[in-house]
């Protein structure tokens, strides 16, 4: 690892369909980097609608790090991200070619930049007991055991994240510490970057507005389609990926529960929500500088112009 020298790395970053890949795409062919994705969902294979992959023709003008890295039944954590970013990152930096960060997924981010705590491996036993628990006492059970295990873990997980409230409740019952206790903890001493991170910001209205159009523009791209195809190639319906923003709203379609227009309607509601989540995560970072599309392209070129003193 280049130790003797921090990496210069930018990050772009904000809530989503606020316009991160075409800004980056632009910066990238003006400046000359290539993109590594921070998007939990662009990895997967398969998966591209649902998850605003860029497209094939943009992947072809600007060279594209970490998208379509997994099979969606294959795990894939943080951790493993801050591994495989670092080292396309390194790689490139090696090659004399500067890289940039761009995705929504704030753990990723923070993983990356700050790094995790070494937390203990997965426990499937402890994991089926508390499936069992959430079957037999319902869905906000293990919530209400987070929030007294771990208040502050609890203000940052949303209820319905499951996956995250299992692993909150599963570090505290193996280790006896908060999970959050234990971040705070952990933070790396000496950072591999030299960072400069870019939020990208818009008119809520406008978000608002962009959300609607990109969901109904998924539906008539066949994200319906996709997800058979999915279910056709044999994934689980259970498998983690088919819960996050999108697919689930479609597999409740394909299973019967909902209309199309309800799927679409929570899609549109909850990716919203999502939004503002993500706002909120970003929002505790003092270290990103906030810049507001599409007013303010120019002066976020000189910046990182000024930061890379090019």
């Amino acid at each position: 690892m280049m130790h003797h020298k921090k990496i210069p790395l930018i990050i772009i970053l904000g809530p989503t369909a606020v316009g991160k890949s075409e800004l980056a795409i632009e910066l990238a062919q003006e400046l000359g980097f290539e993109i590594v994705n921070a998007d939990s969902m662009q990895i997967y294979h398969g998966m591209d609608i649902g998850s605003a992959k860029p497209s094939l023709k943009e992947r072809s003008l600007v060279t594209h790090h970490l998208i379509d890295i997994k099979n969606p039944d294959e795990e894939f954590s943080a951790a493993q991200f801050k591994e495989e970013a670092r080292n396309s990152i390194v790689s490139l930096a090696q090659e004399g070619k500067r890289a940039l960060v761009v995705g929504g997924t704030g753990f990723y981010i923070r993983a990356l930049t700050k790094g995790l705590f070494p937390a203990p491996g997965a426990d499937m036993k402890l994991r089926r007991e508390f499936k069992k628990k959430e079957k037999s006492q319902g869905k906000w059970y293990l919530y209400k055991e987070l929030e007294k295990a771990d208040p502050e873990a609890a203000l940052r997980i949303h209820p319905n994240d499951t996956f995250r409230i299992i692993r909150a409740l599963e570090v505290f019952y193996l280790t006896g510490k908060p999970i959050s206790q234990q971040q705070k903890k952990h933070q790396f001493k000496h950072s591999y970057f030299n960072l400069l991170k870019i939020g990208i910001m818009r008119d809520r209205k406008e978000i608002y507005t962009r959300i609607e159009q990109r969901v109904d523009k998924m539906i008539n791209d066949g994200l319906v389609d996709e997800v058979k195809h999915l279910l056709k190639r044999g994934y689980s319906p259970t498998i983690k990926p088919f819960q996050s923003l999108g697919y689930k709203q479609i597999l409740s379609y394909l299973q019967g529960d909902v209309s199309l227009d309800e799927a679409v309607k929570l899609i549109k509601r909850n990716t919203k929500r999502y939004g503002k989540r993500q706002l909120t995560w970003f929002r505790k970072d003092s270290e990103i500088r906030w810049f507001i599309l599409p007013t303010q392209s120019i002066k976020i070129v000189e910046a990182i112009k000024k930061f890379l003193k090019i």
